[in-house]
């Protein structure tokens, strides 16, 4: 552990470690650096899906709001740096390298990879001096690192079958794994609507003491055109808010960052109503229905389970219009990919099956035996750069390339893309 390698170096390594259920080790490093996760207040979130632009809608508010903002999120896309941010800006690369050096010399024990993340983001928090901390739940909840913290109120977005080897078989099992965020006199906003989650939501909060706000119940918002919306809320009504991100599903993302605002505001956090129209109309977040290129559309979607693959294909069919569809598709193996290509092959014109790049990865190959035989229209094309490529030739300028499955994949797709363009216009400035 304790060897003379390169700070990202060392960080890398502990990949290899796996995944750990238990939040004992980080709390005993917690204990040894004393506690620099209870030196501002924070909000945790949860779910399946959704909760990363949750997470970034929250963020945006507060930084809106005049609050200095820590943002964790997981997992990154194109740089290692998205993961820790304040007031929107990733961590620079100097202090990332000087805190890895500060963390790992200070260990007494060894700490898995997101576990290791997690503990730098808690001390940059700490450093930064900032206001509220809102982290996004790696996996599950009750035994997830970043459960360590003592949130002032939680959200658990949505529940689907995920994970079942960490987080058990059905819903209710899921669910009770998720609910390991709320705690005791706490309160939690879901937009949930299985009844088994429901119901394991509900006990748990009573057990507990704890408030749980539903969307659709007491949280209400209406559609008001393309990207807009009204919402009565916990304790406001919004006449119109206007959200960027694609997708209804958005929408109701954004009104459960409104009812997070107006939670901590009913708790003496400064967060004006102005503050969350602004701070939603100004929200980003990268990887979810992004539109990189137009003629030939080029968007990627993080789509990582049937749940998300169903709001992908909804978007789809409501929000964009083409000729025909090209769909680039990477997988972990652990994974529903049956059911996620059983829901998005047959729209799809063109399949090109690739890999991202995870040791957790699905081979292409492999998934090219669960889809039909004789399909004609499903290619394998291991490496994601070549992929992007062929999707390319094969592409007429009405046509739309979609990429999915994984954000693995989304961030090794938008990297490729960055470096196709940068090509371009290195040989246009030489032609000229």
């Amino acid at each position: 552990m304790r060897s003379s390698r390169d700070p990202l170096t060392y960080l890398r390594s502990l990949k290899s470690l796996g995944i750990r259920t238990d939040p004992a080790p980080l709390s005993r490093v917690l204990k040894r650096f004393h506690h620099p996760e209870r030196d501002y207040r924070s909000v945790l979130i949860a779910g399946s899906n959704g909760k990363g632009s949750i997470a970034a809608m929250v963020s945006s508010i507060f930084i809106e709001a005049g609050l200095k903002t820590g943002l964790y999120t997981s997992p990154h896309l194109t740089d290692y740096r998205e993961r820790i941010r304040v007031n929107g800006l990733m961590i620079s690369r100097r202090d990332l390298r000087e805190l890895i050096e500060t963390a790992r010399w200070g260990l007494d024990e060894e700490l898995t990879y997101f576990e290791f993340t997690t503990l730098l983001a808690f001390l940059h928090f700490s450093r930064c001096g900032v206001d509220m901390a809102v982290l996004e739940v790696g996996m599950g909840g009750r035994f997830d690192a970043t459960n360590l913290v003592t949130p002032e109120v939680c959200v658990i977005s949505n529940i689907s079958l995920e994970h079942r080897e960490f987080l058990g078989g059905s819903l209710a099992a899921i669910a009770r794994e998720k609910a390991g965020i709320i705690r005791k006199n706490g309160i939690c906003l879901t937009a949930a609507r299985q009844k088994s989650v429901r119901n394991v939501l509900e006990d748990i909060c009573v057990e507990r003491g704890a408030r749980l706000y539903r969307l659709g119940r007491d949280i209400l918002i209406r559609k008001r055109g393309e990207g807009a919306f009204s919402c009565r809320g916990i304790g406001r009504k919004y006449s119109r808010i206007d959200v960027p991100l694609k997708g209804r599903h958005q929408m109701e993302n954004a009104a459960l960052a409104a009812g997070v605002s107006e939670v901590l505001h009913s708790r003496g956090l400064p967060v004006a109503r102005e503050a969350v129209i602004k701070g939603l109309r100004a929200a980003r977040w990268e990887g979810r229905l992004e539109t990189l290129q137009e003629f030939p559309t080029l968007l990627v979607d993080g789509a990582h389970n049937p749940a998300g693959i169903a709001t992908l294909r909804r978007a789809l069919a409501r929000e964009f219009s083409y000729r025909r569809l090209i769909l680039v598709f990477g997988v972990l193996r652990d994974k529903d990919y049956r059911t996620m290509l059983k829901k998005m092959e047959p729209a799809a014109h063109r399949l090109i099956l690739t890999r991202p790049r995870s040791e957790r990865a699905m081979p292409p190959r492999d998934l090219r035996e669960t889809v039909l035989k004789d399909a004609g229209h499903v290619m394998v094309v291991e490496d994601p750069r070549e992929a992007l490529r062929e999707a390319f030739r094969l592409a007429g300028r009405e046509d739309l390339i979609c990429v999915a499955g994984s954000l693995y994949l989304v961030g090794e797709i938008k990297k490729a893309f960055s470096r196709m363009k940068g090509m371009e216009t290195a040989r246009l400035k030489k032609r000229q």
